[in-house]
């Protein structure tokens, strides 16, 4: 018999699940949109792909209905989320939860709902986390500069979380372009997207020192928090994938020159950038292996193996497309191979800790970096 001191169990089980865990969708939803577009296909990927996709859309519903139940009964603790500058930049990764989930049903999710059915899905999806990507890039920089009083030591990768999220938006906007009416409609939704690619491309840049500077004076990252480093390829590799996408749309949808510009902004933009990709995997790959020397364990936090670094995917992928050099083709598999075994071992990780209570545990402090050391000159 349940009393009023000991309350339904359900609600204190998601008591400590933050908005962190929709890592787990995109990382999930990455994996089939990314291996939809690969150069040369398997015999019989299609389909394992499709599964995977729904596998995502299943966790992106249990999500919701948890973390509906999160702010339903603890309202207490998701109020301190979004107060707390540790947790609160993950609320961008319910909006790219949403528009992952939806850019692949588009991608390879027709297979299994229809293509009708799959527009729907997307339109909505795409038009829900559109607004809540946007209202979590102003809200979570006002939050940091109001309420959280964050010190420049302090700076993590995690920062980028809010201002990615409308990236994302315009990597998958443009999918729906095809099927909205040939004309006014089509040609808002690829500007809006381009739009859409401008303001987090900028807010990235004025972030991303931020976070290099940190680095370089404040020493490593804590242990638990150093695989966040490979979320800096998200804006990087989103972006190139982005203006691959408008560029594949805009013949037909914006007059000339400017369909023609798109194309030619794809392979500009695209080339540089993923190469300070490649740079910024290596850097942050080195971090990640003298952390696991020094100890560290499974987290959460390892989901950033999978969505930043399935975003270099489809952006070499992009840029193949567009080239037609095999050397974006062939970086393209092997970064879909990595990622592959990054979610395989965060998956992994994450059953593991569900089944033995740890990752619903009530968390210690969080992790934060360390302020940079003085040295007396006497």
């Amino acid at each position: 018999m349940v009393t009023a001191a000991q309350p339904l169990a359900y609600p204190l089980s998601v008591r400590h699940l933050g908005p962190n865990w929709y890592a787990t969708v995109m990382g999930t939803s990455v994996v089939a949109t990314a291996g939809a577009a690969l150069p040369s296909h398997l015999p019989g990927l299609r389909p394992v792909l499709a599964g995977v996709w729904v596998l995502a859309s299943v966790l992106l519903l249990t999500l919701l209905g948890a973390r509906a139940l999160h702010w339903a009964h603890h309202r207490d603790q998701a109020r301190a989320h979004l107060l707390d500058p540790a947790t609160a930049p993950f609320y961008g990764c319910l909006a790219m939860a949403l528009l992952a989930v939806g850019g692949g049903a588009l991608t390879v999710g027709r297979d299994v709902i229809g293509v009708r059915a799959a527009v729907a899905l997307d339109a909505v999806l795409f038009g829900a986390g559109t607004a809540l990507g946007l209202a979590a890039a102003v809200a979570v920089p006002y939050l940091m500069a109001v309420r959280h009083r964050v010190e420049p030591g302090q700076a993590t990768p995690v920062w980028l979380l809010p201002l990615v999220a409308p990236m994302v938006s315009a990597a998958v906007g443009p999918l729906l372009v095809p099927h909205l009416p040939p004309g006014q409609a089509r040609e808002t939704l690829l500007l809006g997207c381009f739009a859409l690619f401008g303001l987090s491309l900028l807010a990235t840049l004025v972030m991303l020192p931020l976070v290099f500077g940190r680095l370089l004076t404040g020493g490593p990252l804590p242990l638990a928090l150093t695989p966040t480093l490979f979320l800096v390829l998200g804006p990087l590799g989103q972006s190139t994938t982005a203006v691959g996408a408008f560029a594949d749309s805009a013949p037909g949808v914006v007059p000339a020159p400017y369909s023609q510009g798109f194309g030619v902004f794809a392979v500009l933009y695209g080339v540089p950038v993923m190469g300070f990709a490649l740079l910024w995997f290596c850097l942050a790959t080195v971090h990640v292996l003298r952390a696991r020397r020094q100890g560290m364990r499974f987290a959460m936090t390892w989901w950033s193996f999978t969505f930043p670094v399935g975003t270099c995917v489809t952006g070499a992928e992009a840029l193949g497309r567009h080239t037609g050099l095999l050397a974006y083709e062939g970086p393209a598999v092997v970064l879909y191979a990595v990622l592959v075994v990054a979610w395989g071992t965060a998956a992994a990780g994450t059953v593991r800790g569900l089944l033995r209570g740890e990752l619903l545990a009530e968390p210690g402090p969080a992790p934060v970096a360390p302020r940079p050391a003085t040295v007396r000159t006497r």
